[in-house]
């Protein structure tokens, strides 16, 4: 009999002790560790003087592309840096797409390790690109190779989440994305902390800040993967009811394989409803910070005066209080994702995200007004809220396909959805940067120019909330056949017998999913809560400024 390897689905199979609230910290220790994605902005800066250390020094202005990304003699441009940040999102949703199936065979112990091999070697590569002040090494490193683990570490407890809390799956997700929603208020401080530990006056402390964050993060990622379980085949909760057996149409019976949701109008229409939702969100936490402080100027500091009229003060003055915005929306991004995927199991998902436009649309559409008034204190509540339903979308879309496309290979499916996130990427900040640099070129006042932005992200909303509406039930013929469905579960190494059905005895199933040794639960969410409360507490702290 051939021995499972120590990464192999097979492996992971609970046994009886098991208690499955062990699976959500394992998921949060990956996501906490690669949504620092969100937070690479903390070394644009410092990057961008590597060479000149107290300040950049340029480069020629005859040098030419290629003799700029290989010359190790003048500094970087902080769009050069950027690429980065554009890299990660779409390598995330490609290689989410490209290798969601392989996920479903291989499982999410071997996906997480693959993860952790990508982003935390990504930052060893660019370690070494500061080093040598190569920026293609940055470009690969972080942004192709961490790109990739960010795809895989996103979508590894995925599936695995909804199959051990198919009572709860929106909350479970919801647990799992929050993560990567609040990784970089963990991530950013401390990074900020280390670059100053390791600056010299002849280093910006960014290459070592890489290494040590590489190695924190791979012994939590490590930890998180291998901390992962999958429930058997035919694994439920006690006493739990599945959907089905009591109606809910929009919960299907059946399941979908990956090969077949492009040619399914339901997957194309939560493409839409994802990719919409995200636009409109995104292009709002792109431009926060400037957008508060152009819409506010003085008021801010309770001065009668326009952005333009402020002094060299004032205006660092009201930087200080927009970053303090943007730090109380990555809160309400943060919570929202677990709040509103959790709201999703009472209300369903359709009705959930119904409840995201047409509340985003009055929001979107008010903000004009809330800015002409000067109320600061309804103009933050209202983005809040906005940034709470943007990642509220995230969370919630797994088990939305989950409810149409069925458990089986849902994390391929979520995989291949991401190209939404990827698409939105490009398309809400672009709508929001260019509107505002064309009405900037127009002469309109800074306090005017998100005016038509926001109308045209409502317009996004409207599409999105139809393309919701029009959502129905999965046709059946699009599921497989008993056959086929057998077959999925043997190449995914479950345990069962020539009909599909598991082979282990109903005593030992029962005592799967709880019990096991409390401490042992309580130090795996101790291991990720305390990082996650020290990050809001910094954050909290930060946000304070706007009503001081």
């Amino acid at each position: 009999m051939t021995v499972p390897g120590l990464l192999s689905r097979e492996r992971i199979i609970a046994r009886p002790g098991f208690n499955r609230w062990l699976v959500p910290p394992a998921a949060l220790a990956i996501h906490l560790c690669i949504g620092m994605a969100y937070g690479f902005s903390v070394f644009w800066l410092p990057l961008s003087m590597a060479v000149g250390v107290d300040q950049a020094l340029a480069c020629p202005a005859d040098m030419g592309f290629f003799a700029r990304i290989f010359s190790a003699t003048c500094d970087w441009k902080i769009s050069e840096l950027q690429w980065m940040y554009t890299l990660f999102f779409v390598l995330l949703g490609c290689s989410a797409a490209l290798w969601g199936g392989w996920l479903e065979h291989a499982g999410p112990r071997k996906a997480g390790v693959v993860a952790a091999l990508c982003w935390c070697g990504g930052l060893v590569i660019s370690a070494l690109g500061v080093h040598w002040h190569q920026i293609w090494m940055l470009w690969l490193g972080s942004g192709v190779i961490g790109g990739i683990g960010l795809g895989l570490g996103y979508i590894s407890p995925v599936s695995t989440l909804i199959k051990w809390f198919p009572d709860r799956r929106g909350m479970a997700t919801g647990m799992a994305i929050m993560g990567f929603g609040g990784g970089a208020m963990i991530g950013s401080p401390l990074a900020d902390s280390l670059m100053r530990y390791f600056s010299t006056p002849t280093s910006v402390g960014v290459m070592q800040t890489f290494l040590v964050m590489a190695a924190l993060y791979f012994a939590f990622m490590m930890a998180g993967a291998f901390g992962y379980r999958v429930p058997p085949t035919g694994w439920k909760p006690a006493g739990w009811t599945p959907p089905a057996q009591n109606g809910n149409a929009m919960i299907t019976q059946g399941h979908v394989h990956v090969k077949k949701v492009w040619g399914i109008p339901q997957f194309w229409l939560v493409w839409a409803v994802l990719c919409l939702n995200v636009s409109a969100g995104i292009g709002v936490i792109g431009m926060a910070s400037p957008m508060l402080q152009e819409m506010f100027g003085g008021r801010l500091l309770g001065i009668d005066a326009g952005f333009g009229e402020l002094d060299a003060t004032q205006l660092g003055a009201i930087a200080a209080i927009a970053a303090g915005f943007t730090g109380l929306l990555s809160l309400f991004n943060i919570g929202g994702r677990f709040f509103w995927a959790s709201m999703s199991d009472k209300l369903g998902r359709k009705n959930t995200y119904t409840v995201f436009f047409l509340l985003g649309i009055v929001l979107y559409a008010s903000a004009p007004s809330l800015g002409t008034a000067g109320s600061i204190a309804l103009f933050v509540f209202a983005f809040g809220v906005i940034l709470s339903m943007y990642g509220g979308g995230f969370a919630t879309v797994p088990a939305y396909l989950a409810d149409l496309f069925g458990t089986q290979m849902v994390g391929a499916i979520h995989g291949r959805l991401l190209t939404a996130w990827a698409t939105a990427g490009i398309l809400g900040p672009v709508v929001v940067g260019y509107m505002r640099e064309y009405q900037l070129g127009l002469g309109m006042p800074p306090s005017q120019v998100y005016n038509t932005t926001m109308y045209i992200l409502v317009g996004m909303l409207v599409l999105g909330l139809v393309c919701n509406l029009l959502v129905r039930p999965v046709n059946p013929k699009h599921f497989m056949t008993p056959e086929e469905l057998a077959h999925e579960k043997r190449l995914a190494h479950e345990k069962i017998d020539a009909g599909g059905a598991s082979t282990i005895p109903q005593d030992e199933m029962l005592r799967i999913g709880r019990g096991g040794n409390p401490l042992l639960v309580a130090a795996a969410w101790a291991a990720v809560g305390l990082p996650l409360l020290w990050g809001v507490w910094i954050t909290l702290d930060k946000a304070l400024v706007l009503f001081r």
